[in-house]
């Protein structure tokens, strides 16, 4: 008997998939367990394989298309079996959904087409010239009134134009400023055009812009920066990265000590769940990495416990199969908080929103070399600013302060985080 294949929930926050790619076409014979196609989330292309045997009698979602979660996906039953029934008793499917004509189906009558009215034109008829300055010329009778803006009139005086040359691109042939500013003397005209480009909004940046706007608007936000003397995380990175069996980063070293601040401040490791709050006592760091069609945030699960090598060799990997949208719904769930890095683009500071269930996140500046004031003489010193952006429902801002307090002293004196775990 045949069965309807739905569109499955692929993710916690997924509404609706896009079908990337088809591995099987209508009257191919599908096994259980093989590969039926592959199904773009809000985060990820994930492969989605057939759990029974038949044939495909019926696709419902064209590849390129969207289809809500649960709809008819595809049909699978015995060879040249009926289904026109079962898509009867079926929802109305939506507008990407293909079915194929069914025996008693009838083909549609194409409307009569009915001419319009014509409509007598009013607007008096004006001939053009060309002129060998190759401008077009509106030729103006004795009877015709000059249609120009006050400052149109203005500029073509200041600039020494005729506006009679100009063609007026306004309502009813008046001429603008924008004409004047677009034409000119000479063998040419120079024309400006407004062009612009629209594309489809992807499920990646659907569900970005809904859970962030979420979070903007029901979580009051309120932010605390301060500055880190990074000369001795600096000199201790060269060093570990002559031992360690992968090149450490900045971002490696403020994850690390982000875990270690978060068990001694476990208000920062926390979650506003409405009616309660959860303090996690587990330290999943959610990392925000730049991907072609938005944000995905990987997570590195109990980072207080990996060495920075672990730790290092973790994102690389969490990042690499984030731009190759290979990661799986295990790989972005679970966080209790989230840094996101752009000091390698240059930015110095920034504030970020916060990443949902987590309570705080982390916005990280660029390195910069400054002037600063040590034992009383001016030298050379390498800051980077970090700004907390706090949930106020959950945290307070001492609770803050305290937090970036325990962060600055671990990146200053970057030995303690060697000291709690190998390299």
């Amino acid at each position: 008997m045949a069965e309807i294949v739905k569109m499955p929930k692929l993710s916690d926050t997924m509404t609706e998939g896009v079908v990337a790619k088809w591995h099987k076409k209508v009257g191919d014979p599908v096994k259980s367990g093989e590969l039926l196609a592959d199904i773009e989330t809000d985060k990820a292309t994930m492969e989605f394989e057939s759990f029974q045997d038949g044939v495909l009698l019926h696709i419902g979602v064209l590849e390129g298309k969207a289809a809500p979660v649960d709809s008819i996906l595809a049909i699978l039953g015995k060879a040249g079996e009926d289904i026109s029934e079962l898509l009867t008793q079926a929802q109305t499917p939506p507008p990407s959904i293909e079915t194929p004509a069914t025996p008693e189906a009838k083909p549609n009558k194409p409307e009569p087409v009915v001419a319009p009215e014509p409509v007598a034109k009013t607007a008096p008829v004006q001939t053009k010239e060309t002129t060998s300055n190759s401008v077009t010329v509106s030729t103006h009778t004795s009877s015709d009134r000059l249609k120009a803006s006050p400052l149109a009139k203005m500029l073509a005086q200041e600039k020494g134009v005729d506006v009679n040359q100009i063609k007026g691109s306004g309502d009813g042939g008046r001429v603008i400023k924008r004409d004047i500013e677009n034409f000119q003397t000479g063998n040419k005209t120079i024309i400006r055009e407004e062009k612009y480009t629209e594309v489809m909004v992807s499920q990646m940046r659907k569900t970005i812009a809904k859970r962030l706007a979420e979070s903007k608007f029901s979580a009051p936000h309120f932010y605390l920066t301060v500055s880190i003397d990074m000369e001795a995380a600096a000199q201790a990175r060269t060093i570990l990265n002559e031992v360690s069996p992968v090149k450490l980063s900045f971002n490696d070293l403020v994850i690390k000590a982000c875990a270690l601040s978060l068990k001694k401040h476990p208000a920062i490791n926390s979650s506003w769940l409405g009616d309660r709050i959860r303090y996690n006592e587990h330290t999943h760091i959610g990392v925000a990495v730049a991907v072609e069609d938005g944000l995905l945030v990987p997570v590195v699960r109990f980072a207080d416990s990996k060495s920075l090598s672990e730790i290092s060799a973790e994102v690389k990997d969490l990042g690499k199969r984030a731009k190759e949208k290979k990661l799986q719904p295990a790989d972005w769930q679970g966080n209790t908080f989230t840094i996101s890095n752009l000091g390698m683009f240059g930015i110095e500071e920034f504030t970020a929103i916060i990443n949902p269930p987590d309570a705080c996140i982390l916005a990280v500046g660029g390195i910069h070399q400054v002037p600063v004031v040590k034992n009383g003489s001016i030298v050379p010193g390498q800051l980077m600013k970090v700004t907390l952006s706090c949930d106020h429902r959950v945290v307070d801002g001492a609770t803050g302060a305290s937090f970036l307090q325990t962060l600055k002293r671990y990146l200053e004196n970057p030995i303690l985080l060697v000291g709690e775990g190998s390299i």
